[in-house]
Order: C-alpha cells, then structure tokens, then sequence
C-alpha cells in the first residue's frame, strides 16, 4: 500500500480522499490555487502545495504543477478525485513518465471511455446496446445539420469529452441547430479542451441508470449495484440514489453484465461507472466514466465499502477486497446536491461569503460530504457545490423521511441555494412514489418552484428583534467602557424617563417594503408588524441562535448579518430581507429602464449587438460565462441599444451593468 499519494484536486472530494487515507494510515497532499490558500482541504491534508492564480486553467488544469508538487513532497501515487484532470489521458501519460502512479484507470481505457464516440463504438462491439446516433464528430457545419435530420428530431448534441451537462443541448426543430451546435462546441472548449460533439436521438423520458464497476489487474471484475440518477436539471444530477426504485431482478442482472462487458472489452482496472438510459425494459448504453461519481456515497451505504479504499487498493497492485457473491443490498441510500444557486432564477449560482453553515449533527443515517465551512467563500471559478447530504435506511421510505429532516436542520446563510427546492422534488408525489424520469424536474417546474409566497411575519419579526439585540450589544459594549457605566442614561432595554419609547424599522423583502415598530413598553417589549401589534421577547441563547416570543407562539430562528443585509434561517427556510438606510438607500431595481445587469460573477465571451442595433424582446445580447457554464443575456423588450459597457473577455462582478436597452 502507499505511504504518501498526492490529491490533484479540492472540495469536497479531496476531503473525502483525504478521510478515506487518514484511516489507513496513507499522508495525503494537498494542491491548491490561491482562491483556496484556507480551504478546507488544504487544512485537512498532511501538506499542502501552492500551484497558481484562482483561475482552474492556472492551477487544477496545469499538469507540470500537479507532477512538480508530486515529486517535490515525495508523493508515491497521484488520486485524481473528478473532473480537472480524472479522464485526461495525457495526464496519465505524464504521471507514468515521471515514475508515479496513477489512481484509476490505465490510459487505454480512459482514450477509449473517455471519448463518448470511441466508447459507442466498442460498446456496440461488445453486444452492448446503444442510443440511435451519428457515430463519429461531425466538423462541417452542414454536414452536422444533415445528419441531424437523418437521426430525426428530437436530437442532442453532446460534448464527447468530460460530463456534468456541461457541452450538451437538446435541438426540437432544425431552425435552431446550428445556434445550439455553435454554443455546445464553445461551452466543451471552456470546460474540458476539447470542442469535439456527437450527435444521438433524445429519448425524451427515460430513466438515467448507472451501474458502479471495479476490475483489478488480476481479472476480477464486479459491479456494485445500479444507482438511479433520474432526477436532474440541465442535464445534471441533483438527486442520486441506490438502488433503483422498481428495478426488477433480472433486469438489475442484465445491466449488470452489460456494464462488466463494457469494461472487459477495454481491460479496464479500478473504478468506472457505466452509464445507460432505460426506456421500458430496454435499456441503452450512454457512456462510461473512468473515475469515481460525484454519487458514490449512496453505492457505499448499500454495500458497506469504501470505494476509495477499494481505488488505492487495485492501483497498489492488490486484488480486489470482495467477490460479487460477497456484495449485497442492504437498504436504500438517497443523495441530495446542495448547490449555492438560485433555483428561481434559472439555477444560476449564487457567489459570496458563507455567513453561516451547519448541518444536523450525529443524526441516525444520515452522511455529509463537504469541502466548505463557514466563513469560506463560493466563487466564479469553481463548482459550487457546498454539500451532499446523503441519507441511509432499512427501505427507501426510511431513507426518504431521513433526507428531509436533514434538510430542514441544514442551515446556510450569506449565499443562495437550493435546498427548498430540494424538499419541494423529495417530498413531491412522483419522486415518492419512485416513478421519475430525466424529465420530470422540467415537467413538474411548477410545482417545484411555486412563486415567492409573502414573508411569515415570524420572519420579519425574528429580523426586527435580531436587529433591537445587536444595537442592544453594541450600546452595552459603549457603556461598558463609559465613565460611569451604572449610570441610568446608559441602559440599553429601551429605559425612558415617564415614558414609553419605540424604534421604528424598514425591511424590504423582493418588491415588498414592510414596517415594524419596536415598542419599549412598562409590560415589556411589543412589535407593531403589519398583522398588528403583537407582545414579543428576545434571547439570545448559546451558539448565536435567538429563542423568539411573539404572542403566544415560540419558536427559535438565527440572523445573520452583511452590510444591509438579514439572514433569516427559520424552521428550515431561509429568507433574505434588506434593512432601509436613509443615509444610504437603496440601489436602482436590476434591469431597470432597460439595463442589462450581470446576474453573477463571470466573464463576457461575446457582444453580439452594437450601439444603435435594433432589438426585438428576446433578442441575445451577450454571452457570460460563470461556473464553466455559458448564460445568453437578451432584450427585455423591443429597443435600441444605446450603450454596451463590457467588450469580449471582461471579467464582470456580479450586478455590473452590461449594456442598455432604450425604446424606439
């Protein structure tokens, strides 16, 4: 076994290495850019190496650097985690050229998996079904737009290399071709150097299966179970789980050996996930993985191995820890990805500090994979995944009920995500049931992201009281250092001579403005809230929470504060309100008077208007890319443009005026 391996990668799963080697006894190394100099991961490692500027493509990205920090602390083996570097041949190449040992695959296979195109064709030759398509990269615009219409619409267009959705686009019509083939080719380059695409019918409803394999260098191969990974947006996976919901046993069987072919055909060692889409009881083979899934927890709770353990283990040499007739089912897992995004908004991620981060501490069944805490901050330049929150039980309703407690104990403030919306997919009829397709997020839309209801007033009165106790404090703190701290003029509960006194507050909340009045009274403390006046009490209690009174109802919330911002995290929601400065107001309504504004952090890639052009509602104006996804700006309405304020290649901050939209 190895004594030292260096991890080429951060977040969550360089963490989730780094535990796996801490429990063998195996020193890990760390790499890390200088937007992670204090991350987690580079606390949590033996060592760790700096390797470049925040930006992947000058750190994660750049083999030299990974090979350098390799040799320079002594590392024996190289663990390549997922994405960056994990499917990249020459990567490997370059390891085994340096006397290291790579923790996956041999380049073989991942030249032969890892390109989409290459592993159809050896699937098929393997007595493998596959997906109705082109079988090589098409180049020639025209001649990619003829074949589309051989295949039949429906079609997609999907990046032959890497994943994650990124590089992919379902075409319904041959007018928008060419458009979605441009964007697809552009937003692969970005996310994986490679602008390669194939062309394959969309079955517009199946399920998303994947099967987990491991072979070693002893010809043994098993498979580990399926996971069902229906439920996604975009393409991409936002609930995992194992095993799949009504998968009868034969059909589980068939799957399972399809996959192992798959790998036997290619000599495969290590840890691969083959994926197919099922449609009925025929199912098709998409494409192979040649590394660990982002959804490997719940394939580890089912089966009770550590699927890293078993990666170090093969890429030493040694054969694999069990035989398939020694892998079993036990429950049912269920994965939920906790993104800071805006589900309401598109899904688009959501930059910023991490006021407040917590999770339900030492709850039965129930795992956390993160590579954050509070006081990190989600950034443009990486995924911003914050957590899986993984939950175990003796069947599927257990796990289920499991997962939903733990989201509604999982606190998080300063960013935001999507964790109502996960609730909203867990807890709706279809997802219970266990009858979910890829596309049932897009088809039940609205009834996963119903419109912003109105504010509790228990929220607002929470934000109202948080405000009274931090004044309070800082009063306090005054006092203290006064001449005469005892002093009647110094109290801070609202004392007034022969009288009562009152504070009044503005908090705005989307397009609302709601009044409170703190009312210092001889009884105690009342708020005049827009239901009405209402008795109220405040206490601060151990670990910065508030025990809340109002009326006869109590009930506990935290408020976090930024700027003029309020946090406020209560019976599993969070909202997000804005206190009125009169000394400072507030800023203009984004998208205004025909403003384009930034909706995050990221780069421009194209102006695809000039001043004076005329422009329908609708009409792209720009192209931004954040998060290695790419997000078409248009017309809010018919116009001309009057000013563009950013060319190609600008770095943008989140609210940056773009351009603006005048009418005729």
């Amino acid at each position: 076994m190895f004594k030292k391996i260096l991890i080429a990668n951060r977040g969550e799963i360089a963490c989730r290495i780094i535990k796996t080697c801490k429990r063998l006894g195996i020193r890990t190394v760390a790499v890390y850019s200088e937007a992670d100099a204090t991350a987690l991961h580079v606390r949590e490692a033996d060592e760790a190496v700096a390797i470049g500027p925040a930006a992947a493509a000058e750190s994660y990205l750049v083999m030299d650097k990974i090979i350098a920090a390799a040799k320079e602390t002594g590392a024996e083996a190289v663990h390549p985690g997922f994405g960056f570097l994990s499917e990249n041949a020459k990567f490997v190449e370059a390891l085994e050229a340096a006397g290291l040992v790579f923790i996956g695959p041999p380049v073989k296979a991942i030249g032969a998996m890892g390109d989409k195109i290459t592993s159809k064709k050896l699937a098929a030759e393997a007595k493998v079904s596959t997906v109705p398509g082109h079988p090589d990269a098409i180049d020639d615009e025209a001649e990619a737009v003829k074949v589309a219409g051989e295949i039949g619409y429906p079609v997609m267009i999907k990046a032959s290399a890497g994943g994650g959705g990124k590089g992919m686009r379902v075409v319904h019509q041959a007018a928008d071709f060419a458009e979605a083939l441009q964007a697809a080719r552009r937003e692969a380059m970005a996310s994986f150097g490679d602008e390669h695409v194939l062309l394959e019918r969309y079955l517009a409803a199946p399920r998303h299966i994947e099967l987990q394999i491991f072979r070693d260098d002893h010809g043994h191969g098993v498979h580990l179970f399926e996971r069902d990974c229906s439920s996604q947006r975009r393409h991409q996976k936002v609930v995992e789980e194992a095993p799949a919901p009504g998968l009868g046993e034969a059909l589980r069987q068939a799957m399972g050996e399809a996959a192992l072919k798959a790998a036997e055909a290619i000599d495969y060692r290590g840890a691969g996930t083959v994926e197919f889409l099922l449609d009925g009881e025929a199912f098709y083979f998409m494409e192979m993985n040649t590394r660990l899934q982002v959804e490997h927890p719940v394939t580890e709770m089912i089966t009770g191995f550590d699927l890293v353990e078993w990666q170090l283990r093969v890429a030493a040499g040694e054969p694999l820890p069990a035989s398939q007739e020694e892998i079993s089912i036990s429950g049912h897992a269920i994965e939920a990805r906790l993104y800071a995004e805006d589900p309401a908004n598109g899904f688009l991620p959501s930059t910023g500090e991490l006021l407040h981060l917590a999770f339900p501490e030492g709850a039965e069944g129930i795992r956390i994979d993160s590579g954050v805490r509070g006081g990190d901050r989600v950034t443009v330049h990486y995924d911003p995944m914050i957590a899986k929150v993984i939950a175990w039980g003796g069947d599927r309703d257990a796990a289920l009920r499991r997962l939903q407690q733990a989201l509604a104990r999982t606190e998080v403030a300063g960013v935001v995500t999507n964790v109502e919306f996960l609730r909203a997919v867990l807890g709706h009829t279809r997802f219970a049931a266990g009858v979910v397709d890829t596309s049932f997020i897009d088809a039940q839309r609205a009834a996963l992201l119903p419109p912003a209801g109105e504010l509790p007033e228990s929220a607002l009165a929470a934000a109202a009281l948080a405000e009274m106790v931090w004044r309070r404090d800082v009063a306090r703190s005054a006092a203290a250092q006064s001449d005469d701290p005892h002093s009647p003029w110094q109290l801070t509960n609202g004392w007034r001579l022969n009288s009562e006194t009152h504070s009044d507050l503005t908090f705005h909340h989307g397009e609302e403005t709601l009044d409170v009045r703190v009312v210092f009274g001889w009884e105690g403390l009342r708020l005049g809230l827009p239901g009405g006046e209402v008795s109220a009490a405040v206490e601060s209690l151990p670990g910065g929470a508030l025990a809340l009174r109002l009326g006869d109802a109590s009930f506990t919330a935290r408020v976090l504060r930024r700027g003029l911002q309020r946090w406020v995290l209560l019976e599993g929601r969070s909202y997000i309100l804005t206190l009125h400065d009169d000394m400072q107001g507030l800023g203009g309504e984004v998208g205004a008077n025909g403003r384009i504004l930034a909706p995050m952090p990221g780069k421009v890639t194209a102006v695809l208007v000039a001043p004076g052009d005329e422009v329908g509602e609708g009409t792209p104006l720009l192209r931004l890319e954040a998060m290695k996804m790419e997000h078409t700006l248009t017309a809010p309405h018919d116009g001309r443009v009057e000013a563009l304020r950013c060319a190609a290649g600008d770095l943008v901050e989140e609210g940056a005026e773009l351009a603006v939209v005048g009418t005729l």
